[in-house]
């Protein structure tokens, strides 16, 4: 038997190295694609380039370790029923469950390699892979300006925004419309420059960077100290053919790009360090809305909290006021209303509708916020969820592949690729999706990361059972022999009559 486990093992292991190094070629290839705009025509060197692709080889692991224990088992036990080796093994008294039995082993170990993968490995290599764009992005600062969008011209020294429409050229040096808002000290946006076109001048011997603009309006807010000149809101407007603005990068000179920066994404985090922000997190977002709450309660005045009061003297001054107490005739808002002059009125109800509108304009702009945060939130124990069922992924997808080889016979990567590809796109798109739902808090974070894990358990244990008992993969004969037993029950019943 120890011979039949190293050549199931064998086999096995096999099909595992080959389907991997070939699937981690193919991500690698489509998600290369994601940053090469960031990356090609930047002078970067192919030493940069390479770390970080190798940086970024880790975070794939979540997708193709699935995808390849699915496809190695469905090309293993294929190959075995296609070749009738199978059927050789239970001809000599040998179950589907004993055969797997050195590949269980193998897959189990793999899981705990995988959860170890999943919380310190992957969560290294986002950071570095995130500090290494950043730092890039310092040391070539064409790389910090993104087409379309507002982008932080960081390591310039000086606070500014710049968004241009197109970058073209070698190294991405000139710039179509390009809008910069500059900053204060103070981080206060009071200048905005716009130019029909740009350019980005340096070289290797000098640490200033010139930006040159053309054809375009200057515009500045001037801060006055005197309160009254400020209400006059004084600026200076100019238009210009030229102008340049000078960037010191001296001190980038020595801009180490395996610097570490703060860690700040969960995707970034082990499982310890998720659990301890979880909870502070929860704390902090239930001190948020408490706080807001009573904030709004305060304000409409509907709900005053009373102050506790002393039930023996209450008792005594009740008793002594028996007679003198006079009941409040007014009992609905209507007919206080109704007491109040017309212009009363008129001004209760526009104070009223001023305090209800300023209320909801506030619960309006603290919703944003408030959702941001939760999702925030969801995200960190949808994290920390994913890391526990994608090593449980591997186990249950393997329990899913080699009975559904066994029972479609076939070998090689003709039909097994096709199963494996529409299994596994089935139980991703399952956790994206419930990943999503999860992150708006649609459902419980930890459904969506068990939810595509769950779906495909039964799966497995459906196939299992089917292919330990030599069934096909969709039987049906029961419900054939069903609707017969029906048609002659039927046809009986008519002769009878």
């Amino acid at each position: 038997m120890k011979i039949l486990d190293q050549y199931i093992l064998r086999r096995f292991l096999y099909n595992f190295f080959s389907s991997f190094f070939i699937l981690i070629v193919i991500f690698i290839f489509q998600g290369i694609w994601l940053f090469i705009d960031d990356l090609a025509g930047k002078g970067l060197g192919m030493v940069i380039i390479g770390k970080f692709i190798f940086y970024f080889i880790p975070t794939l692991v979540d997708k193709v370790l699935p995808l390849t224990v699915l496809l190695s088992s469905i090309l293993t036990f294929g190959t075995f029923a296609e070749n009738y080796e199978f059927a050789a093994m239970k001809a000599s008294g040998i179950s589907l469950q004993r055969g797997m039995r050195s590949l269980i082993v193998f897959v189990l170990f793999l899981g705990l390699v995988t959860f170890f993968f999943a919380n310190d490995v992957i969560p290294k290599s986002e950071q570095k892979m995130f500090n290494l764009r950043r730092n890039i992005a310092k040391v070539k600062p064409a790389a910090a300006i993104t087409e379309g969008v507002f982008s932080d011209f960081e390591g310039t020294g000086q606070g500014m925004n710049i968004k241009v429409d197109k970058k073209y050229g070698e190294q991405d040096r000139f710039l179509d419309n390009v809008i910069i808002h500059k900053k204060t000290d103070q981080n206060i946006n009071n200048t905005v420059i716009k130019a029909k076109a740009g350019e980005l001048i340096s070289s290797e011997e000098s640490d200033i960077i010139q930006l040159v603009l053309k054809d375009g309006n200057y515009y500045e807010e001037i801060v006055k100290k005197d309160s009254r000149e400020k209400r006059k809101q004084p600026f200076a407007k100019s238009n210009f053919d030229t102008y340049t603005i000078n960037i010191d990068i001296s001190e980038l000179n020595d801009q180490d790009l395996e610097e570490d920066q703060n860690i700040t994404t969960n995707k970034m985090k082990n499982v310890g360090r998720l659990i301890k922000d979880i909870d502070s997190l929860r704390e902090n977002n239930l001190e948020k809305v408490t706080a807001f709450s009573k904030n709004v309660v305060n304000r409409m005045g509907a709900f005053p909290v009373k102050a506790p009061i002393d039930t023996t003297t209450q008792k005594l001054e009740l008793l002594k006021a028996k007679d003198t107490i006079q009941r409040d005739s007014i009992k609905s808002i209507d007919q206080f209303v109704s007491n109040l002059e017309q212009w009363e009125q008129i001004q209760v109800m526009k104070k009223a509708l001023n305090e209800v509108s300023s209320i909801i304009n506030t619960v309006d702009s603290k919703k944003d916020e408030l959702q941001n945060r939760y999702k925030f939130y969801n995200s960190h124990i949808l994290s920390l969820h994913q890391k526990y069922a994608l090593a449980l992924s591997c186990i249950i997808l393997f329990f899913v592949g080699a009975p559904l080889g066994a029972i479609i016979r076939k070998g090689g990567l003709g039909l097994p690729m096709v199963v494996a590809i529409i299994l596994f796109l089935t139980y991703y798109f399952i956790g994206v999706f419930a990943g999503n739902y999860a992150k708006e808090g649609n459902i419980h974070p930890a459904i969506g990361a068990w939810l595509p894990t769950m779906i495909m358990l039964p799966l497995g244990i459906s196939l299992t059972r089917r292919a330990t008992a030599d069934k096909g993969l969709v039987g049906f004969g029961h419900f054939i022999d069903r609707i017969k037993s029906l048609f002659k029950r039927k046809e009986k019943e008519a002769e009878d009559q």
